[in-house]
């Protein structure tokens, strides 16, 4: 029986046509495992593991080979990729479970070591990003000064993720959500010291919200508007993003927009969002602008996401690195039985260890 203390938590919830059975989302996290960017097997046991999330949401996916900056990061643009993505939505479906798919565009954030032949580092504005990426090949790399964006790059980026979110559901996904958050392509536009452009997609807030409301929205003209999401992270300074004075101007402006296109949830990592005065208000103001289904995302613990879900803060919590090492993570939050801890040293290596082979608990393996 669920404990009075985690009735919320364990209530199911409904939106846009999609129904959970409870409030856990488990985070999309990077986590490397598809060689020559194909998803496999070993990657549909690992998610299948996870079924008992309410949803799960993938690691980032990209929708191009020019999105690829990492090593062996799967894509979703060939039909040996939908293929393989298959294998993930009907396991998981077979276990009734629920699945949305992460488009991870990582703009500038990205090595050539990393990328297949002919294609691009493309970013907002040519402005690198400091610091270093890991390549199979090369070992640690320093990120390159990324190609600035024309306009027809644009068009045709936008266009990617149009026909990425096509092929998503041709795999069997039940949505998408398009990473708006961690320094990547979407938020690299958000940002005015990532993109300085002079031309629309520059300048104005409502400039550098344009991408990705058009992505949004191109999204939605393929696959409908209760099958698309919107990850963001405001005042994040991951991957070398810059604090700027706009930050609350920008996400009051793009939280409205996302709210007025209907879109199926928006997911927000707002860790760094509660370290501030400013960022607590931020998130009432997010909260209050999108009417819709919200996730919250930021180190919670079982304890903390029942009460904003008790307090309508959020509608649903997304854990991310506490769903590694416990893959039954809903029904220990559910019983009271202490989390395992992943080791870190296994996150993003190529096989099975530190990513299949963590055990569910006694209790739950017994119950199951």
């Amino acid at each position: 029986m669920t404990s009075l203390s985690m009735q919320h938590l364990f209530e199911p919830i409904s939106f846009h046509g999609i129904t959970l059975s409870n409030r856990i989302v488990m985070a999309p996290m990077t986590r490397s495992r598809a060689i020559d960017s194909i998803p496999n097997d070993l990657m549909a046991t690992y998610y299948t593991q996870r079924v008992s999330a309410g949803l799960i949401i993938t690691e980032g996916v990209s929708p191009s080979p020019n999105g690829l900056g990492y090593a062996r990061i799967p894509g979703i643009y060939t039909d040996e990729q939908i293929e393989g993505w298959k294998k993930t939505t009907k396991s998981v479906h077979q276990q009734n479970g629920k699945i949305f798919i992460q488009f991870m565009h990582v703009g500038r954030i990205a090595h050539p070591a990393n990328m297949p032949e002919k294609s691009k580092i493309l970013a907002p504005s040519a402005i690198g990003a400091q610091g270093q990426m890991w390549t199979d090949a090369q070992g640690m790399q320093p990120f390159p000064v990324p190609i600035a964006m024309s306009q027809s790059d644009v068009a045709e980026t936008i266009q990617e993720f149009a026909q990425a979110a096509e092929n998503a559901i041709r795999a069997g996904f039940d949505g998408v959500e398009l990473h708006g958050a961690n320094g990547y392509l979407l938020e690299q536009f958000l940002n005015p010291y990532t993109n300085t452009r002079n031309d629309s997609y520059g300048g104005s807030i409502e400039n550098r919200c344009r991408f990705v409301l058009e992505v949004t929205q191109a999204a939605i003209s393929r696959v409908g508007k209760d099958k698309v999401s919107v990850r963001i992270s405001p005042f994040s300074t991951f991957n070398d993003m810059p604090a700027y004075s706009e930050t609350v101007a920008t996400y009051d402006y793009l939280s409205q927009e996302l709210n007025k296109l209907n879109i199926a949830y928006l997911h927000v990592v707002e860790y760094a969002a509660r370290a501030t005065e400013q960022g607590q208000q931020l998130s009432k103001t997010i909260r209050s602008n999108f009417k819709g289904t919200l996730i919250l995302n930021g180190g919670y613990t079982g304890t903390k996401a029942e009460e904003v879900i008790a307090s309508k803060q959020a509608d649903l919590v997304s854990f991310g690195t506490s769903f590694i090492a416990n893959p039954d993570l809903p029904y220990r939050l559910q019983h009271g039985i202490p989390l395992a801890q992943p080791d870190s040293n296994t996150f993003y290596t190529a096989d099975e260890k530190g990513y299949t082979d963590y055990p569910v608990s006694e209790a739950s393996a017994y119950t199951a």
